[in-house]
């Protein structure tokens, strides 16, 4: 069953330890070259595979004295009153300067993507993700294409605000979040969380995708 899309959700996404927030392995999703369902489920995040090393996610140290020893500093997150379910998402600027570094954190084994402007979280969703035989990367990549009307020229499948992380078409877009679905590698956001997310990058901006590796207010992530 579909879930609305609401603002129930979960204190801080992925970056507050919380544990994982939605069981069982997905398999694929609507609109992104669909598959069936697997019968039985994987943990979360089990068959992720390394395509980048990811930067380290370091705890800021008092001794720094520059912005580039400094990397990005987490300065607040959400607080969100319950937890997140499959199509649910969470948006709120008001806590963030208008404008700032944008930084985007993925944890597969979470399930959930957090968006950060200048170090202030300001978006958290539930994802769908690769399968066993199409895994989504772990890394560090950059936005490099934007596309709010992308058609896959794999797969004949929609890919509304597509955000391209990877040649081999690896991407964050707008989906149909559903329990028990997956993608084919892209990491697929509820469509209205894409469409704001996709207003709010550009060309360059970084996608940080980790298994499990999570921080809090004060910490920093080294290198980005």
């Amino acid at each position: 069953m579909k879930l609305p899309k609401a603002r129930q959700m979960a204190g801080g996404g992925i970056l507050m330890g919380i544990g994982v927030l939605v069981g069982a392995m997905l398999t694929s999703a609507p609109g992104d070259a669909a598959i069936r369902p697997l019968a039985s489920a994987a943990l979360p995040g089990s068959q992720a595979i390394a395509a980048a090393p990811a930067p380290v996610l370091a705890k800021a140290d008092a001794t720094i004295t520059t912005p580039q020893q400094a990397g990005y500093a987490i300065k607040s997150v959400l607080t969100i009153d319950g937890p997140l379910g499959h199509g649910n998402y969470y948006w709120d600027e008001s806590n963030a300067p208008a404008t700032g570094p944008l930084l985007i954190t993925v944890d597969l084994e979470a399930q959930t993507l957090s968006v950060f402007r200048d170090g202030h979280e300001i978006g958290v969703a539930v994802i769908l993700y690769g399968t066993p035989e199409k895994p989504t990367p772990l890394g560090a990549f950059p936005i490099t294409q934007k596309d709010a009307d992308h058609v896959s020229n794999l797969y004949d499948a929609p890919m509304p605000y597509m955000m391209r992380l990877t040649n081999d078409g690896v991407a964050i877009h707008g989906s149909d979040v559903e329990w028990g679905y997956g993608t084919r590698g892209c990491i697929g956001v509820p469509t209205a969380f894409a469409k704001m997310l996709f207003e709010q990058v550009k060309l360059g901006d970084v996608v940080i995708i980790t298994n499990g590796q999570r921080i809090n207010v004060g910490d920093a992530v080294a290198g980005v």
